[in-house]
C-alpha cells in the first residue's frame, strides 16, 4: 500500500502550511470588518486575547504532536489521550472546520478578484460562481501535487502580501502624524459582552494554525519540528493582526460602524490615493485567501486520509496517489465539496459568506482545540512525564475555549448568526450516529484503532 511521502518537509515548510492556512492577510483586508462591527474600538483587544489563548492551545498541541506523529493528527492525538470514541469526534468536528474554512477562503478570493477587474475597469460582472469554480480547480491542481510545492507556495505568498500590508498601514500611521489613538486605547464605546461576541469570529482569523500537525509524517524530525510551527505561528499571525488592526481602525477614524460596513477595510485606506498600491492589495488578498483555501483542502484530505486508513470511512479515501504521494481521492472530494456548496449559496454577497462559512469553522476548531487540551496532560500522564504546568496550561486551554462557545450562543447573536451554532450542533450529533453505525457494523474498526494505539504506545 502507497504511503504518503516521509521526511520530505523542513521546519519552513511545516511552518509555510501553517502560516498559509491561517492566511494572515485576510484579516486586515476584511475580517477585521466582521471584528470590528461586533467589538467596536475593543476590536484589537479582541486580537490580544485571541493570541495569548490560541498561544495557549498551540502549546497543549505542541506537547502532543511532540509525542505522536500522524496524518490524522488531532484524530489521533485524542484518540490516544482520551480514547477512540473521542477521536473520531475530534475528527469529524475537524473535517467541517478545514472544509468550512476552504469555503470561507474561496469566497474571500473571489471577492478580491472581482475587486480587482473592477478596478482595472471592466464593467462587466463575472458571477461569483464562475470564480468559484475557477478557483476551486487551481485548488485541485496544487492539492493532488506533492505537498512541498504547496508548502512553499502558500509561505511565500503570505511574506509578499503582508509585506504589502504592512505598507498601506505605515503609510495610514503616518497620515494621523504617527499619533497614539486615545479611543482604542481607553476603548472608548465598547463592552465586554461585544468583546466576548466577537471572540468567535476573532479565533477564526488564527484557525489553521496548527495544520501543520496534519503533516506529522511527511516532515523531517516532526517531534521537534511540529510543535515549534504550531506555537510559533499565533504568535506571528497574532502580533501582526493587532498591529494591523489598531491602525485601520484608527485609518477608519475610530468609526466602528463604518468599518463594519467595509467589504474591503484596507483597499478603503487607500481608495483615491493610489491605483497601484489599491490594485496591489487586491492581488496580495487574492492570493493569500488562495493560500489558505489550498492549506485547508491540504489539511482537510490528510484528516479524510486517515479515517478511511482506520476505515470509518470508505477506504477509497485513504489511498495515495502513485507518483505525487498525495491523498488525491480524499483531495478531490474536499474540492468538490467546496465549489458545490459555494456555488449553492453564489447568490449571497461574498463578505456574507466569509462570516457564515467562517463562523461555522470556528465552531470545530474550538471543539478540537478544548479536546486537545484536555488529552495533552491527560496523555503525558499516561506516558509519565506529565508535569504541574501540564496540567495547568489544560486546564486554561480548556477554559478558554468553552468560554468562546459560551460567547458564541450568549448574549444571542442576531440572525443568522445565532443558528449557526445549532447547525453545527446536529452536524456533530450525525457523527456521533455514524460512529455507532461503524461500530455495530463494523467493530474491527475501533479494535483497529484501539490495537494501532498500543502499538504506538509500547
Amino acid at each position: 500500500m502507497s504511503e504518503l511521502r516521509k521526511d520530505s518537509l523542513s521546519f519552513i515548510e511545516a511552518l509555510g502550511q501553517s502560516v498559509a492556512n491561517v492566511s494572515p492577510t485576510l484579516t486586515p483586508t476584511i475580517a477585521v470588518a466582521v471584528v470590528a462591527g461586533m467589538a467596536g474600538s475593543a476590536s484589537w483587544l479582541v486580537y490580544v486575547l485571541a493570541t495569548i489563548s490560541l498561544v495557549i492551545v498551540g502549546i497543549n498541541i505542541g506537547k502532543l504532536a511532540g509525542k505522536i506523529s500522524a496524518a490524522g493528527s488531532f484524530f489521533i492525538y485524542v484518540s490516544r489521550g482520551l480514547g477512540p470514541s473521542y477521536g473520531l469526534l475530534a475528527g469529524w468536528a475537524m473535517l467541517a472546520a478545514y472544509l468550512f474554512t476552504a469555503m470561507a477562503l474561496t469566497a474571500a478570493t473571489a471577492l478580491f478578484l472581482q475587486d480587482l477587474v473592477a478596478s482595472m475597469g471592466f464593467a462587466a460582472t463575472v458571477p461569483s460562481a464562475v470564480f468559484f469554480l475557477l478557483i476551486s480547480v487551481a485548488v485541485w491542481l496544487f492539492a493532488v501535487r506533492d505537498i512541498r510545492i504547496s508548502s512553499r507556495v502558500g509561505l511565500g505568498i503570505e511574506v509578499i502580501s503582508m509585506a504589502i500590508i504592512l505598507l498601506v498601514c505605515f503609510i495610514s500611521w503616518r497620515a494621523h502624524g504617527y499619533a497614539t489613538d486615545v479611543k482604542q486605547v481607553q476603548l472608548d464605546g465598547s463592552s465586554f459582552t461585544a468583546v466576548a461576541q466577537a471572540i468567535v469570529f476573532g479565533i477564526f482569523s488564527y484557525v489553521g494554525f496548527e495544520s501543520a500537525a496534519t503533516l506529522g509524517k511527511e516532515t523531517r524530525n516532526p517531534n521537534r519540528i511540529i510543535p515549534r510551527a504550531v506555537i510559533l505561528t499565533p504568535i506571528i499571525a497574532g502580533l501582526f493582526f493587532i498591529v494591523t488592526t489598531y491602525v485601520i481602525s484608527q485609518g477608519f477614524d475610530d468609526d466602528a460602524s463604518k468599518l463594519g460596513a467595509s467589504s474591503g477595510p484596507l483597499s478603503d485606506l487607500v481608495a483615491g490615493k493610489s491605483v497601484l498600491l489599491t490594485n496591489l492589495v487586491y492581488i496580495g488578498a487574492a492570493i493569500s485567501c488562495f493560500a489558505c483555501a489550498l492549506a485547508s483542502i491540504n489539511a482537510f484530505s490528510r484528516m479524510l486520509f486517515s479515517l478511511g486508513r482506520y476505515q470509518f470511512l470508505h477506504r477509497a479515501v485513504g489511498t495515495i496517489h502513485e507518483s505525487h504521494r498525495t491523498p488525491h481521492i480524499a483531495a478531490t472530494i474536499g474540492v468538490v465539496l467546496n465549489f458545490i456548496v459555494c456555488a449553492s449559496f453564489s447568490s449571497q454577497a461574498n463578505p456574507d459568506l466569509l462570516g457564515y462559512f467562517g463562523t461555522i469553522a470556528s465552531f470545530g476548531f474550538i471543539i478540537v482545540y478544548m479536546l486537545c487540551s484536555i488529552a495533552a496532560p491527560v496523555l503525558l500522564r499516561k506516558m509519565g512525564e506529565a508535569k504541574p504546568m501540564d496540567y495547568v496550561m489544560g486546564g486554561l486551554g480548556t477554559v478558554l475555549m468553552i468560554l468562546s462557545l459560551i460567547g458564541s450562543i450568549y448574549p444571542v447573536p442576531a440572525y443568522p448568526y445565532n443558528i449557526l451554532p445549532y447547525g453545527f450542533a446536529l452536524y456533530m450529533l450525525l457523527g456521533v450516529g455514524w460512529f455507532f453505525l461503524v461500530k455495530m457494523r463494523a467493530p474491527h474498526a475501533l479494535l483497529g484503532v484501539e490495537h494501532d494505539l498500543e502499538v504506538q504506545a509500547a
